[in-house]
């Protein structure tokens, strides 16, 4: 049924359902990321207090993406069949309970279990737990990008998607100095250690929210009791006419076609590096600020020096995607991107331990993600659509994140064999980086000859 509806009330509707839906799960994304990426702040106290050497936390600290990786794709196809409201509150109440364990990982005996992998128990327990951890967040992002298909058309998902996203930099900026002052003011009260309390009172909200997911958020449109008739007709006959669009697309690309296309790949490399490189330096940055010669039990210092390259992350974000917008120009932004963590890894690997120089090249290799991150989906959506695009853009997503995994231990196994040295690991990934530009600037045909065509305000 069509029906007819003045500009206004249609932008009005779209900003009605934006302004319920993405505040809710940017909080859900900014504690998601919090227990995803704790661990880097509790390593400060856990690994003297668990006898862990920089390899044996690079290793489960990476851990976390291959959990991630195995579980990514069925997580989303459960979503769908089941629904957003019920799997989601699912993700966050399962992540909220496995991350307060880790405040366990000391106590718990496996026995023979950890004997045969020649592990301690609490090398074993950290392990189990960062595994678990990533197949109870795995399909998280995905889901929520599935979720607001159900919500926004093509020309107006990028915004939201953007928002969202943005809770990534948030997150950081906010918890790096709650974290630090969790360990410091906390530690040895009731006789636990301030890394066990980081765990259990970030864990915590993952459940609450998780339970206000069952309570708040709709399935789609269709169901929303927020939505006037008029406002729910035009949404899912929008929804109707980008979905029908999709499926004239699928006919001319396969589920396997994207996979012979060998920009798909290209592009995978791509984020692959992105990846490495991001989550090498956002594991290790509290360990890197604390080496300046900060004394180790003012923590709460440390974050508040971290809230400097991921307050920059934000406004590099919202800038570079602004500058991509208004020049309608992605490759050379999102390379940029590349270039400038190129250039703060660097930096970085010839900074000994200098603080001034340190944060400059944190501050680069955290606003060129950002500048990278928030262009680069722009690139293989510039030429997979239908079918090929799902199975595309999931593909390049599963491979990247699996650079979580290797960029945590690189840095964790060179220190460690180095004797603490980080100059190495750093001049690799900075190689990394270059290469990973160079892939962006000589792919052909990852964006229309012609302009493209401008999103809605």
């Amino acid at each position: 049924m069509s029906i007819n509806v003045t500009p206004q009330f249609e932008e009005a509707t779209y900003k009605k359902a934006a302004s319920r839906l993405i505040p809710f799960l940017f909080l859900c994304y900014i504690i998601a990321f919090l227990d995803r990426v704790n661990v880097g702040f509790a390593k400060l106290q856990m690994a003297s207090d668990l006898k862990f050497s920089d390899a044996i936390y690079g290793v489960g600290a990476g851990i976390f993406f291959i959990g991630y990786f195995i579980f990514e794709v069925p997580s989303n196809v459960i979503l769908e069949r089941v629904g957003a409201r019920i799997w989601i509150a699912r993700i966050m109440i399962t992540w909220g309970l496995i991350s307060s364990a880790f405040m366990f990982a000391g106590d718990i005996h496996w026995g023979p279990i950890a004997t045969f992998f020649h592990f301690t128990d609490a090398q074993f327990s950290f392990y189990f737990l960062r595994f678990w951890l990533g197949v109870a967040e795995a399909g998280f992002f995905p889901g929520v990008i599935l979720y607001l298909t159900y919500w926004f058309p093509g020309v107006r998902r990028a915004k939201m998607v953007a928002l969202f996203m943005s809770a990534i930099g948030v997150a950081q900026l906010i918890g790096s100095p709650v974290s630090g002052g969790i360990m410091q003011f906390m530690d040895q009260v009731h006789g636990l250690r301030g890394w066990q309390w980081l765990f259990l009172l970030e864990g915590i909200p993952s459940v609450i929210v998780g339970a206000l997911v069952l309570a708040i958020l709709p399935n789609g449109p269709k169901t929303t009791k927020w939505l006037t008739a008029e406002e729910r007709d035009l949404l899912v006959q929008q929804i109707a006419q980008d979905n029908a669009f999709k499926h004239g697309l699928a006919g001319k690309h396969s589920l396997f076609g994207a996979f012979k296309d060998g920009r798909v790949w290209a592009l995978a490399g791509v984020y692959f590096a992105l990846a490495t490189c991001f989550y090498a330096v956002g594991f290790w940055m509290p360990t890197i600020i604390q080496e300046f010669g900060i004394d180790k039990k003012d923590l709460l210092r440390v974050g508040l020096i971290s809230m400097i390259p991921w307050g920059a992350s934000i406004v590099a974000m919202i800038y570079w995607g602004g500058h991509s917008d208004r020049t309608r120009e992605r490759r050379w932004h999102c390379a940029g991107g590349m270039l400038c963590m190129m250039a703060g890894l660097l930096m970085l690997a010839v900074a000994h331990n200098s603080p001034v120089v340190s944060i400059v090249a944190l501050t680069l290799i955290t606003a060129g993600w950002a500048g990278c991150v928030v262009t680069f989906w722009s690139l293989p959506t510039a030429f997979l659509s239908g079918t090929a695009a799902a199975a595309g853009i999931a593909w390049i997503n599963s491979v990247g994140n699996l650079g979580g995994y290797f960029g945590p231990d690189l840095i964790g196994t060179i220190r460690t064999a180095a004797g603490g040295a980080t100059a190495a690991p750093f001049f690799a990934l900075a190689a990394l980086a270059l290469i990973g530009a160079l892939i962006i600037i000589l792919l052909p045909k990852t964006q229309p000859a012609q302009a493209m065509v401008a999103t809605p305000d």
